[in-house]
């Protein structure tokens, strides 16, 4: 039975396994989850040996993680022309129909350029190819003039913009690429299994003004750990 100490009511441990072993979860609804992270986080050879072990069917043909994690690589590694054509080369509608994507490539392509120190190339090209862009888009053109801002600054140390060259803004970029793609794919963006990590987190939160039980602290073990009483 539940005790009251001040406010809260306090759960033994025993009594909140006991309510956790009554909430019944198919293994089939687990193989999901988990096939979703592979699938998305494009593990590829992962996901084709739990499909093989599990049974477990994707929702996408698991050939495409091969070209999208290809196009993700491309853009980390700061091969953005590369990446572009790969893009293409899966579905040029995702391009066409995303003109804020495009731009973050062709902004990463001209970052790419200043980085090699190919000066003269980089201001032909963001004169070119980004600021027709930023005459239609607000939002582009500021993104351009911090990008061009970087060209001031022998020591981009110095530049209040300098993040731009860190390899953060690569994997930002190929993260949205990523985003494009799955959503082309008719598949989530996100995997489902961080959002309920996170959900875990807030009921746990939402739980503690009103009751002392066994948190899950540590979230790789998931084990239980005793209510501080």
């Amino acid at each position: 039975m539940d005790n009251v100490a001040g406010s809260k009511k306090v759960i033994t441990r025993e009594e909140w396994e006991k309510k956790l072993n009554d909430v019944k979860i198919r293994k089939e609804d687990m193989n999901k989850l988990v096939m979703n992270f592979l699938v998305t986080e494009g593990f590829v050879e992962a996901a084709e040996k739990f499909r093989k072990e599990s049974g477990t069917e994707p929702d996408i043909d698991l050939a495409t993680i091969t070209d999208r994690m290809a196009v993700k690589k491309a853009v980390q590694s700061g091969n953005v022309e590369d990446a572009i054509e790969k893009v293409n080369d899966l579905n040029p509608e995702i391009l066409d129909t995303n003109p804020q994507l495009y731009f973050h490539l062709q902004q990463q392509r001209l970052i790419e350029l200043i980085r090699n120190g190919k000066i003269e190339e980089a201001l032909e090209f963001a004169q070119e190819e980004l600021a027709p862009r930023g005459e239609e888009n607000q939002s582009f053109l500021e993104d351009l003039e911090k990008t061009v801002a970087l060209l001031a600054f022998e020591d981009v140390s110095n530049c209040p913009v300098g993040e731009l060259l860190d390899i953060s803004q690569r994997l930002k970029t190929a993260s949205e690429v990523n985003a494009a793609i799955l959503t082309s794919q008719s598949h989530e963006k996100d995997p489902k299994l961080p959002s309920l990590l996170k959900m875990l987190i807030w009921a746990q939160n939402q739980l503690d003004e009103k009751a002392a039980y066994p948190h899950i602290k540590d979230l790789s073990s998931a084990k239980l750990e005793d209510p501080a009483i």
